[in-house]
């Protein structure tokens, strides 16, 4: 094992023991003495499967067999979670197989970032993280169920229902994937267009088609953002099957893999011998092989943040320094758009997951001496599922990269380093995405332009304002302030500013989208400028230097004079109310 993340892991391990010892005593305690449906009166057991069919009243009856709860985050709006409208039934039907049953427990709420970004909906989009926690639980609360299974792909969504899991930690737990759909556009040429739209050369009817096509059809976006990141993360920390994390909606491998997870769910239980509850699985070592897997695929700057709240869940603490500290020994092995050309579906057949996987394990690289759906050690995850006379078989995975612009060893990386970095300085803490940002524009030293919102800088950058060296400084959009919404629509008018050669980098106390690009972006500056940041205190044509390098974020200021400065307010009145914002106060 590399020193480093042996280092790390020790560090967390003990930063975590109090914390730690009593969630898994209560997952224990709640294992054992939490009514299941043995201890359930009748009443609450006829209430339980009343509107079943006879033949799984009687199988629920019986107490011998596993009853899979499902917690579902179906809807139709979402392409990525519209094919989970087929999904109970064939998890009830494979449980059948089985001899078990299967009920769907409860649904999540599942918004969209790619439809509410630049709206205002967006400031309800990382508060849905909790609602979905909250809601997963209301749902198991029930006590009927002997095992889970999470329909789940997005944004929020998956960080929210292993939230939410964690507290049903002594059940045994799948996550189910639903696939990207088939690529479209090729990502060079959406880019392309989106950047003529921001400089006025194409209309909207353009702009709208070039998006049609390329957001097309059911399944996940196919850009490597937080959607993707979270799929690749539950591979790495053993809660889907191996390799089934990218498999298109309409592939039949897609439905014998649903099957083939619901089998497994069942194997694991306590009725047939194997019992592996979610707490052995998401331990200390499952959350830093997730923090290497993100590094290592250069994948969402979200996770930075729902890591650290889905690792509290399990009593477990990281801090970013964690995250900076491994991305010092963990190379960068895939390019996946923004940060190449390639998107998931190439990345998948350019060897994927498991490709990465087998790297990082024979180099020292990940953790393998931990539990996952599968059992002990990451070898299967190696592997890749094949339809064999209709049932779904493991086979080992491809040893060498099939396209090593996508995919590369440890021995010839993209990067010696991880595709993420810690910013510290005078200005506060933040973090980059670097993966996409080329050497030359990882050091801006230019003077700040003032945002307080990003509508505005829209409106300075059509009025050509933003024609010169500078960082944007888009401030009031941290969590207490707006509930820190994504700052993508930023992406492409700064996109331009860069390519007609002027040095430029945004800092913000918001959120870049997990498709964070070629700009040098320093996000979730904390303390935020609402708590009383330093980011308050700047005026515009103050000096700011952005090292990536060296991880550093500081105003050419003194500590006097940064004192001295009145902290700006900010307008809140239009944050308030509208589209259910109230509800979250």
């Amino acid at each position: 094992m590399n020193s480093i993340i042996d280092q790390v892991t020790q560090r967390i391990i003990e930063r975590s023991k109090v914390s730690r010892n009593k969630y898994v005593a209560r997952m224990i305690d709640a294992g054992n003495n939490i009514p299941d449906r043995n201890q359930l009166s009748c009443g609450n057991l006829a209430h339980g499967f009343a509107a079943c069919e006879p033949e799984t009243k009687n199988t629920i009856k019986m107490m011998n067999a596993a009853n899979i709860g499902i917690i579902t985050s179906y809807n139709d709006m979402l392409s990525a979670h519209q094919p989970y409208q087929l999904f109970p039934d064939i998890i009830k039907q494979a449980s059948s197989e089985m001899g078990c049953t299967a009920q769907v427990a409860g649904a999540t709420a599942a918004m969209c970032d790619g439809v509410t970004q630049g709206q205002p909906g967006m400031e309800l989009s990382l508060f849905s993280r909790d609602n979905i926690a909250m809601s997963a639980g209301i749902g198991l609360s029930h006590n009927m169920f002997d095992a889970a299974m999470y329909l789940g792909v997005c944004d929020k969504i998956v960080p929210g229902l292993v939230m939410g899991a964690l507290r049903f930690g002594y059940l045994p737990t799948v996550f189910v994937p639903a696939g990207p759909m088939p690529s479209g556009l090729p990502n060079s040429e959406k880019s392309r267009i989106r950047q003529e739209y921001a400089q006025g050369k194409i209309g909207r009817d353009e702009l709208l088609q070039a998006e049609s096509d390329s957001y097309h059809s059911a399944g996940t976006c196919t850009f490597y953002g937080t959607a993707n990141t979270n799929q690749m993360l539950m591979e790495f920390m053993g809660l889907h099957l191996p390799g089934s994390s990218f498999v298109n909606p309409e592939n039949n491998l897609r439905t014998l893999l649903t099957k083939e997870a619901t089998h497994q769910a069942i194997r694991i239980t306590k009725q047939n011998g194997h019992y592996t509850p979610l707490y052995q699985i998401l331990d200390e070592k499952a959350f830093v092989n997730g923090i290497i897997g993100l590094l290592a695929t250069g994948g969402s700057t979200n996770l930075t943040i729902h890591l650290i709240a889905m690792a509290r869940a399990a009593g477990i603490i990281l801090t970013w320094d964690d995250f900076a500290k491994l991305s010092k020994a963990i190379p960068l092995l895939a390019r996946v758009y923004p940060n190449g050309m390639a998107d998931v579906n190439h990345f998948h057949a350019a060897g994927g997951v498991g490709y990465v996987i087998g790297e990082l394990r024979s180099n020292g690289l990940l953790h393998d001496d931990v539990t996952t759906i599968m059992g002990v050690g990451m070898d299967q995850y190696t592997q890749e599922p094949f339809i064999d006379n209709g049932t779904v078989v493991f086979k080992a995975g491809t040893a060498h990269s099939l396209n090593t612009d996508i995919c590369r060893p440890v021995s010839d990386p993209f990067s010696e380093e991880g595709g993420l970095q810690m910013l510290t300085g005078n200005l506060g803490t933040g973090v980059i995405k670097i993966s996409a940002v080329a050497p030359e524009h990882r050091i801006i030293e230019a003077p700040a332009v003032i945002f307080e919102s990003q509508h505005d800088l829209q409106a300075a950058f059509e009025a050509g304002d933003l024609d010169k060296d500078c960082i944007v400084v888009v401030r009031f959009q941290g969590p207490k302030a707006n509930g820190m919404p994504e700052l993508h629509k930023l992406t492409p008018p700064l996109s331009v500013l860069q390519d007609k050669g002027f040095k430029v980098a945004l800092v913000t106390d918001g959120r870049m989208s997990g498709a964070s690009g070629k700009v040098p972006a320093a996000i979730h500056v904390s303390p935020e400028a609402k708590e009383g940041g330093v980011l308050a205190r700047i005026n515009a044509g103050d000096v700011i230097r952005l090292d990536a390098i060296a991880g550093t974020l500081e105003v050419k200021l003194s500590p006097t004079e940064l004192a001295a400065r009145p902290l700006a307010k900010g307008d809140f009145s239009q944050n308030e109310f509208g589209v259910g914002r109230e509800l979250f106060a």
